[in-house]
């Protein structure tokens, strides 16, 4: 199977991982020299250059996109043309009609669209998960998904200060696609509104707080951006509250990150006792070896994606979720803009044939 990667900072990472889950990366492109060069010991073997223009060519089956944030749907639909299935990292799209007509290309392509979403994949999304189709949490009423960064002033300033950056020039809500997707994954829902709020006024741009209507009528909130006080910098907590139960990640460092809670008051079972317990995840291991925690959703997803185009598998995450995700960004921003005015998300739900 011959893998193309476009962008060669969290796509070298990617690259390395599609190896070893049996995907041969053979061509790989990357603007900065640097990085090309960084990269030529890490893939011996593949093509390397400077334009991903450049891959259309190269008789690839699949490619992954982890160019920057905001320029991803062009490519995706570049590919899709050509009859390459495509792997994208977030955001689907930057704005609604790039969405619309990434959903057209990828419909009418021979070729598939997965989004590179782990977080929806990670252990304790999959914990949860699992109480929820046991019937456990019962009919969801509330999903809270939060996505935050403890970091220094300083390192907030470099990553989100720099116009020139893609951190520097998009919206404060559109990197969302790592609680949103999550709370799509778990409801099955789609999103129908949204309504945006800047944490601190005086730095409008360090986090935000999203409430999404979801399809059921359940509700959503969502946190994303750098706050201070999480155990570690790269966090992710979900909690969904149902009719019988509440089922949620266990706010802790470590290995205890990736556990879930789950209680159920006593008048939900038969002997009339309360059940609260903490749930470990099984270990995820790729060719004998156990993988780290933080790589799983990786994993899966990339095994996912390989499926999909070796076997006809279905995308773990296919076009219409991954556009719906990213247009509440887009819709968030919209709401900023209008004193936080509930802003409607485009209904992606109706049509067949979605890949």
């Amino acid at each position: 199977m011959r893998i193309g990667v476009v962008g060669l900072k969290m796509g070298l990472y990617l690259a390395t991982w599609c190896r070893r889950v049996g995907m041969d990366v053979v061509a790989a492109c990357d603007h900065d020299p640097q990085r090309r060069a960084e990269a030529r010991e890490q893939l011996p073997g593949a093509t390397l250059t400077g334009r991903w223009q450049d891959l259309l060519d190269h008789r690839l089956d699949g490619v992954v996109l982890a160019n920057d944030f905001d320029a991803h749907a062009p490519l995706a639909h570049a590919f899709l043309e050509r009859g390459v299935h495509v792997l994208s990292e977030a955001a689907a799209c930057a704005n609604e009609q790039e969405g619309l007509r990434l959903v057209e290309a990828a419909e009418r392509s021979s070729a598939t669209y997965s989004f590179a979403e782990n977080y929806a994949l990670h252990p304790h999304l999959r914990l949860i998960r699992q109480a929820i189709d046991a019937g456990e949490v019962g009919r969801i009423s509330l999903v809270e998904a939060d996505y935050l960064h403890g970091m220094s002033p300083e390192t907030v300033t470099a990553l989100i200060g720099d116009p020139a950056h893609w951190r520097g020039r998009i919206a404060p809500t559109a990197y969302c696609t790592h609680t949103l997707s999550p709370v799509l994954a778990l409801t099955g829902e789609w999103p129908v509104e949204v309504t945006a709020f800047e944490v601190d006024e005086t730095d409008a741009r360090a986090a935000v707080v999203m409430v999404v209507r979801l399809s059921s009528g359940a509700l959503a909130v969502t946190r994303h951006g750098f706050l201070q006080g999480e155990p570690d910098s790269h966090w992710s907590w979900v909690s969904v509250r149902g009719a019988r139960a509440l089922a949620e990640s266990v706010r802790g460092p470590g290995e205890r990150a990736w556990s879930v809670r789950v209680r159920a008051e006593g008048w939900t079972s038969p002997d009339n006792r309360t059940r609260d317990e903490e749930r470990t995840p099984p270990a995820l291991s790729l060719a004998g070896e156990t993988v780290e925690r933080a790589a799983e959703g990786t994993v899966l997803l990339l095994q996912g994606f390989r499926a999909t185009i070796e076997r006809g598998e279905p995308p773990l995450i296919p076009v219409r979720p991954a556009v719906a995700a990213s247009l509440v960004g887009v819709a968030g921003a919209e709401s900023l803009k209008n004193g936080s005015r509930p802003i409607p998300v485009p209904d992606l739900s109706g049509a067949a044939g979605r890949r």
